[in-house]
């Protein structure tokens, strides 16, 4: 059994590791002749792929009875923020330049910035109310808000179709992937994963 500490770190290394390999290869100009638009498509692809990963976790936890999916969930979670934190970081110095005055102007050419907006907003209530302090708090609320993470996926999935537009091959895979994740918790599907192992996930473990 890996122990919690071993599995977290091993987690931090590698969600840390990408963008710092992404960050050299754009200083040692090996991201072609527009590396500040390869960091932002990385970034935001990213972010997503730990989102899929992070909703992974609760149908693994119900399959496999491993209750160490549950101890890097709110992590990978975190992770995600961070990633998009640093997605809207790249558009802000390699698209805009800093210069907000040109935002209005990029809004009108570019909607598809507002449901990327949307959804790093919703990413920031999620991580602001990911604590132990929060979920006492809200109580039964916590797990309602937390269900928000649907809505995130689905707006992701579109500010990433919005983009690609002609060249969906990439983004039908990330649909494919939170279609199934989003199926697997329908009731029959859920309970079909429980009895696999005859068990219920933990009363205080919450789905994503």
């Amino acid at each position: 059994m890996i122990r919690q500490p071993l599995l977290r770190g091993g987690v931090f290394l590698a969600a840390l590791i990408p963008p710092l390999v992404w960050f050299y290869q754009a200083l040692s100009n090996a991201l072609g002749p527009d590396p500040g638009k390869v960091l932002l498509d990385r970034l935001g692809q990213g972010a997503l792929i730990l989102l899929l990963l992070t909703l992974c976790l609760s149908p693994l936890q119900w399959a496999t009875r491993w209750s160490g999916w549950a101890h890097i969930r709110r992590q990978l979670g975190l992770w995600t923020f961070a990633y998009a934190c640093l997605h809207l970081v790249a558009y802000l110095l390699f698209v805009l330049g800093l210069d907000f005055t040109q935002l209005a102007v990029e809004l009108r050419k570019r909607p598809y910035i507002i449901v990327g907006a949307l959804a790093w907003s919703g990413l920031l209530a999620l991580a602001l109310t990911s604590n132990r302090a929060s979920m006492r708090r809200l109580g039964a609320r916590w797990k309602k808000l937390h269900r928000l993470v649907y809505a995130v996926l689905g707006l992701a999935l579109l500010h990433m179709l919005w983009i690609v537009r002609s060249d969906i091959g990439l983004w039908l895979v990330y649909f494919s992937c939170g279609a199934l994740l989003l199926a697997l918790r329908l009731p029959p599907a859920s309970r079909l994963l429980k009895k696999l192992r005859g068990t219920r996930p933990a009363p205080a473990q919450v789905s994503r």
